[in-house]
């Protein structure tokens, strides 16, 4: 009873309804919080509260739930914080155009928070940031608001741990790990978060949960780099990389498979481990393992563009000239998120090579407006006329609802960066 009668009393907020922001809202709804989004971008706002939805994985009728609740509510008025018990921010973490961290979303959202601070109200921070922002960052912008840690207001890191399209783990089940600037702050949190999420896993100190999601992805950049490397040793040597992680991974114990590609894309694995380095440099230390991965993710899009170029040689075909369709802007299969996608690179590549060049994406019907590039570009249509009128197809993002087999019979050659035309036989196919 006591749980029910906090729900009716608390209003829960979030501050980005992003890919994080918005699934982790539409949890403290089903939980029964009353809760306010706060976004700046007065598109997303509007298109919620027409019940539409912006992020192709979330099913429309959730969204529609959610308003259908009554307690939820959408809105660009910052001023709204000051009804706020508990405020998730939610925001991008993006990196500068010299490879060091950017928390002007962060810093901007810490201070409406503190301009507008309800007193003993809990300021969760679940963006990805360096070990230590937390405490650097945020508790000195609500401090000089004249709040005080643990009287005024309460602060803690629990990172986000979403994984867009994958419906085994969701917001709910995925472990949630809370570290707070102190004790009580992290008791705060989790008496919250305990009636939301299904596991709690309490750490010591922020700098602890801001540590855990940085191993989390650096582990996968290390590990994704090393494939990277052995795809293109392999290649050299005739045997298939894929065909070697298969077999390998019937090892029970002691292997666990990662898989290469053209380049690593999202907002985590490709600038989370550069945080790292960043802030490590600040000891004196070098990230070597760090650096030497991101060079090798970094640089497979050129890799996938030469494998093209050798691909049309064999077809007595130049690139310069050429018509390459690219398959796939997603950064990974069936979602709608381009952000940092190898993809973008790789038709930028192409283009400077002088090429003329198009793309398919069922998720992503336009490019544009994104920090990583100035590209302004619309999806094809995927027809057989369309299809053979092409020099080249590159397979970048495996999505689950294309014909593979129809594009390899239309087309003049397939670069397959995915192992997407795995059950396929031609000689049409080159892996990349």
């Amino acid at each position: 009873m006591k749980n029910n009668e906090e729900k009716r009393e608390k209003v829960l907020g979030v501050i980005g309804l992003g890919y994080v922001g918005l699934p982790l809202a539409m949890e403290f709804v089903r939980t029964g919080y009353k809760t306010i989004g706060f976004d700046i971008d007065v598109k997303k706002i509007d298109k919620l509260s027409r019940g539409e939805i912006y992020l192709k994985h979330i099913q429309e009728d959730r969204v529609k739930d959610l308003f259908g609740s009554g307690l939820f509510s959408a809105t660009t008025d910052f001023l709204q914080l000051n009804k706020v018990d508990l405020v998730s921010i939610c925001v991008p973490t993006p990196l500068d155009k010299y490879r060091q961290p950017d928390l002007s979303f962060v810093e901007n959202s810490a201070i409406s928070v503190a301009e507008n601070l309800k007193q003993g109200a809990i300021v969760v921070l679940e963006s990805t940031v360096y070990p230590g922002a937390t405490r650097e960052i945020l508790l000195p912008i609500l401090e000089n608001a004249g709040n005080k840690l643990d009287i005024g207001f309460y602060l803690a890191f629990s990172p986000e741990r979403e994984d867009p399209g994958n419906e085994k783990f969701t917001t709910k089940n995925i472990p949630k790990v809370v570290g707070g600037l102190t004790k009580q702050s992290s008791r705060r949190v989790i008496e919250i978060y305990s009636n939301i999420f299904d596991e709690i896993v309490e750490v010591s100190s922020a700098e602890v949960a801001e540590a855990t999601k940085i191993l989390e992805n650096t582990y996968r950049s290390v590990n994704i780099a090393l494939v990277n490397e052995l795809k293109m040793i392999f290649d050299k040597m005739g045997i298939n990389v894929w065909e070697v992680i298969e077999a390998a991974k019937t090892k029970p114990f002691g292997f666990k498979p990662f898989y290469p590609g053209p380049g690593l894309g999202g907002h985590c694995i490709p600038i989370d481990p550069f945080y790292l380095s960043w802030k490590a440099r600040k000891f004196g230390i070098n990230t070597k393992f760090i650096e030497l991965a991101g060079e090798i993710n970094t640089m497979m899009p050129e890799y996938v563009v030469m494998k093209t170029i050798s691909a049309l040689n064999k077809n007595n075909k130049s690139l310069k000239g050429s018509k390459i369709l690219v398959i796939g802007i997603a950064y990974k299969k069936d979602i709608d998120d381009s952000r940092e996608s190898p993809g973008i690179k790789i038709i930028e590549l192409l283009g400077k090579g002088g090429a003329e060049v198009s793309y398919y994406d069922p998720y992503i019907p336009a490019i544009y407006d994104l920090r990583q590039t100035d590209l302004v570009m619309s999806s094809v249509k995927l027809t057989e006329e369309f299809i053979k009128e092409q020099d080249g197809v590159i397979i970048v993002t495996a999505h689950s609802d294309i014909d593979y087999k129809n594009i390899v019979e239309n087309s003049s050659i397939v670069v397959d960066t995915r192992n997407a035309l795995s059950n396929i036989k031609s000689n049409k196919i080159f892996r990349a």
